[in-house]
């Protein structure tokens, strides 16, 4: 039995972070154990309020993890502030388990998941030990400190933070006006990268996107699965998810994070070299 841990907030309705995460870990198979960041209030229609864990009760709740399990994957969601992100770095740093960052900054109705001054220490303590950041356009902006239009931009965008010492960014393009597609860019630290095309679906039904992606991938790690097949399935994973939403609630619904495991084969996630 493989074991995997998110790192990450709970949230109230269900839909992101640790609860999508242990959906989708169950999904796929593997043990989910997990460290929570923060409490929030939230529904589809947003975060009505965020309540931190103490960074001591984070940092045990990690310690009491790696003490006793054989961990083969951790992915990281919303560490809310520097203190967080710099206790569970200094944890993970004396440990070699593959580490997915999804660097969440914004809810899907706007509100700072992220204080201000923690971006830093994202950039500082984390990234560098990152095996994977997955971040959207704009969490790509922030983190980076490049504004992306183009391409041109997104490439300029993943060389900064390859820099930082990450060993492979994926900067997903759900942001993008690409009415059509949504387009996600994969770059590596050796110079290789290629880009995973599949159909844009019309729904608002996509809150936790991002953790639900980024938790498929820690998954797939976590079995072992080599780093791109690891991320193609993680793609075909979150379409199927968006493609048969659940139409939960009255604002951004969930994705379902039950319809891999059936209809996997019929997904058609196109790859393009960069």
């Amino acid at each position: 039995m493989h074991i995997v841990t998110t790192i990450a907030g709970s949230d109230s309705g269900g839909g992101a972070g640790i609860q999508a995460d242990l959906k989708t870990f169950q999904e796929l198979k593997v043990f989910g154990t997990s460290v929570i960041t923060a409490l929030t209030a939230q529904n589809t229609l947003g975060v009505s309020d965020v309540l931190p864990i103490e960074v001591s009760f984070v940092e045990k709740q990690l310690q009491a993890l790696v003490e006793d399990f054989s961990i083969s994957a951790v992915k990281t969601g919303m560490l809310f502030s520097s203190e967080i992100i710099q206790s569970i770095a200094q944890i993970l740093a004396e440990r070699n388990i593959p580490l997915i960052v999804d660097p969440v900054m914004i809810a899907k109705g706007g509100e700072s998941l992220l204080q201000q001054e923690a971006i830093e220490a994202l950039r500082s303590c984390l990234l560098p030990l990152a095996t994977v950041v997955t971040p959207n356009i704009p969490e790509a902006e922030t983190l980076s400190g490049r504004t992306i239009n183009s391409l041109t931009d997104i490439k300029e965008a993943a060389k900064v933070l390859l820099l930082m010492g990450v060993q492979c960014v994926i900067i997903k393009g759900g942001h993008l006006e690409d009415k059509c597609y949504a387009t996600d860019y994969v770059f590596f630290q050796d110079g290789r990268s290629f880009s995973m095309q599949s159909t844009r679906i019309a729904t608002k039904n996509t809150h936790g996107t991002g953790c639900t992606f980024s938790a498929a991938l820690t998954a797939f790690i976590g079995q072992g699965l080599p780093l791109e097949e690891a991320i193609e399935e993680a793609k075909k994973f979150i379409q199927l998810a968006i493609t048969h939403d659940l139409s939960i609630g009255n604002g951004h619904g969930p994705t379902n994070h039950f319809a891999y495991q059936n209809l996997k084969d019929s997904c058609e996630v196109i790859i393009h070299e960069t």
